[in-house]
């Protein structure tokens, strides 16, 4: 080919493509593999972080970029694209009425998360989320105070409990139910009929309070799933909490995407997709987080105190695969030709799936 062939391509692609945004270096790192000199490597991304190139001498929003270091300036080994992993529910509109708040994310905030929306509610003390049903599946934790719900099933019979901080609910797709502030859990019961219209199914259950499925020094995890919470039929959940330093072991979920949403304290993903593209995001409390299907993935607590976020999958059950454990399960020589570690190298890597690792 021609320099001046090569030159009109160049040209056409950016023309056509810098009407999206993208950046004229990444459009031709994927767009013209063969034109190296504008990919960004890894080699090239060390010696920026060294001088001043990755510097801003314009405007900046330094307090969105505190928030988000390794987004603005990424490690050597981001790079491609895949697709938004982040966003805040503080970024949200809020809709306020008297009784309390609500604001959500959903496929408008999160394009790539079509499976799973989430909305954060508020509602202040004897104040009712009016008689409803929806469309899908609504599995809901207790974030703080104390709240009654009720679900109607088909037969006639309905579930009154009571859930508190740490504990789930979980409403099928067309089942009519309300949330609302307590009164006498016992007279409730009694003026709806009593024994005689309980429901036989149990829609709530007490995340928080059940002993963790997995414990290392390095932190906890519980898992909800149709195995424990048989209702569940098509969410299921995972409760983390990592210790500093600690850190969700490179995994990926065979499945379903993963929703996430931090709780408490501060972290680090980095998400992997094929062909070698990786994107690292730093998460808040209050943040959402978003993995794609099969796409590996680790989760870091960069805090001084616990990291506590929850995973969710459109899924019966919670399943992945440990990047560790296949490698320990592997032949020794087929590692060392893969990867290049030796014997003692590859045994020092843990056997199991753990889930958490310590720092």
């Amino acid at each position: 080919m021609s320099e001046e062939r090569k030159d009109k391509i160049i040209q056409d692609g950016v023309s056509r493509r810098s009407v999206l945004g993208i950046g004229s270096a990444a459009l031709a790192a994927a767009a013209f593999g063969e034109l190296s000199a504008h990919a960004q490597t890894r080699e090239g991304t060390r010696k920026a972080e060294g001088d001043h190139s990755s510097s801003n001498p314009g405007q900046e929003n330094k307090p969105l970029l505190a928030e988000n270091p390794h987004s603005n300036t990424p490690p050597p080994t981001d790079q491609g694209d895949v697709g938004p992993i982040w966003y805040s529910y503080d970024l949200t509109h809020k809709r306020i009425q008297e009784g309390g708040w609500t604001h959500q994310v959903t496929q408008r905030e999160l394009p790539s998360s079509t499976e799973i929306a989430g909305v954060n509610m508020r509602l202040t003390a004897g104040s009712f989320r009016e008689l409803h049903w929806h469309t899908a599946d609504e599995w809901s934790i207790m974030l703080y105070g104390n709240a009654r719900v009720t679900v109607l099933n088909p037969d006639g019979t309905i579930l009154i409990d009571d859930v508190s901080k740490g504990d789930l609910w979980y409403f099928p797709a067309g089942f009519p139910h309300s949330i609302q502030g307590l009164g006498s859990l016992a007279e409730d019961r009694a003026a709806v009929g009593g024994q005689k219209v309980q429901s036989p199914i149990q829609y709530t259950f007490r995340m928080e309070a059940m002993a963790p499925t997995k414990r290392s020094t390095g932190g906890e995890i519980r898992i909800v799933d149709s195995h424990n919470f048989p209702v569940a039929k098509n969410i299921a959940a995972a409760l983390d909490i990592i210790k500093p330093g600690g850190l969700r072991e490179f995994h990926w979920h065979p499945n379903a995407p993963e929703w996430q949403f931090y709780m408490a304290g501060k972290g680090r993903m980095t998400v992997f997709m094929p062909v070698g593209s990786a994107r690292t995001m730093d998460f808040n409390a209050n943040d959402v987080g978003f993995v794609p299907f099969n796409a590996g993935h680790y989760v870091e607590n960069t805090g001084d105190t616990d990291l506590v976020f929850l995973e969710m999958f459109k899924a019966s059950e919670v399943l992945d695969f440990s990047l560790n454990q296949w490698i320990r399960r592997l032949p020794p020589e087929m590692v060392t030709s893969h990867l290049k570690l030796d014997n003692n190298a590859i045994h020092t890597i843990p056997a199991e799936n753990l889930e958490i690792l310590p720092r």
